[in-house]
């Protein structure tokens, strides 16, 4: 396997950072002796047209909705192109975050407490609290999520109504969690999930939003986080747990709050994470001697229809 379709783009939210992760990946992997372009996929359906380019396999950079979400994943194994990554069960889950802390709470991973569908303030104040986040059940990139400090069913409609025109589906709300933003990536090295080094994500404003996650030098990235070694060794267990419990492959990265008392909360795990001059994987394998082009490569050779 030597010629690779970086596959790139959509058509929703985060089309921007997908296009920027898939040229990283493309000049990482061209770096490491691949044969690699990109290929921005508007549609699901322009995936058939993959057969006519000679690959031999794929490299999933998409973010949310269909390319991220098990569509395309179902599509490319139809075609019989190998894929990195996920299948598609494990994408359509991880993607759904109500569905995915189900997953979580069996695997015996602590979740924050939510509701799905939140219906009136009533509820959302008698099993939350007032201080509470908002978001899509779908999606990624923290599009449409809203952090409320002190909840009136103003601002709670007000979040509702944003979630629901970022991403159709249903909606949740879940507890804020106060404490650490924290995350964890794990690749399958050598036959065995592994956790690379745990971050600490610092924005220098506000939360992290889209815009800090996306603009350089807006946040700052500690690596390995500033935590007691059994608390990153707790958190790295929780990772491989959480990757296992979906059925993801090849790699994920997993987010966590951390409270002050050494509590980690998982919020989600994103099978295809970023891979952009800020994101996080990348950094994470650095910090253990792993440079980019080594990461996609392995990462790459472990593709599957």
């Amino acid at each position: 396997m030597k010629r690779v379709a970086v596959l790139c783009g959509g058509d929703g939210r985060e089309r921007d950072v997908s296009l920027r992760s898939g040229k990283a990946v493309a000049d990482a992997l061209c770096e490491a002796g691949w044969e690699a372009f990109t290929v921005d996929l508007t549609r699901l359906e322009d995936a058939d047209n993959l057969k006519g380019l000679g690959i031999d396999g794929a490299f999933i950079a998409m973010h949310g909705d269909w390319g991220e979400g098990g569509q395309l994943q179902a599509r490319l194994g139809g075609l019989g192109i190998p894929y990195t990554g996920s299948g598609p069960h494990a994408s359509a889950l991880a993607m759904d975050k109500w569905e995915a802390q189900r997953f979580f709470e069996r695997a015996g991973i602590p979740v924050p407490k939510s509701i799905f569908i939140p219906k009136n303030y009533d509820e959302v104040v008698s099993r939350l609290g007032k201080n509470i986040v908002v978001k899509p059940c779908g999606g990624g990139s923290t599009v449409g999520v809203t952090i409320i400090d002190e909840l009136t069913p103003q601002n709670l409609n007000t979040a509702l109504e944003l979630a629901r025109e970022s991403y159709a589906g249903p909606v949740m709300a879940e507890e804020y969690i106060a404490g650490r933003e924290i995350t964890c990536a794990v690749w399958e090295n050598n036959g065995k999930t592994e956790a690379l080094p745990v971050i600490e994500i610092k924005p220098h404003e506000g939360y992290y939003d889209y815009v800090n996650k996306y603009t350089k030098g807006a946040t700052e990235y500690i690596v390995p986080a500033e935590i007691p070694d059994d608390i990153a060794k707790m958190i790295g267990d929780y990772a491989v747990k959480a990757h296992e419990a979906l059925g993801c492959r090849a790699y994920s990265r997993s987010d966590f709050r951390l409270t002050p008392d050494g509590r980690a909360y998982i919020l989600e795990v994103n099978t295809a994470p970023g891979m952009t001059a800020t994101s996080l994987v990348p950094k994470a394998a650095r910090a253990v001697g792993v440079s980019m082009s080594e990461f996609v490569s392995a990462i790459m050779a472990m593709a599957k229809v």
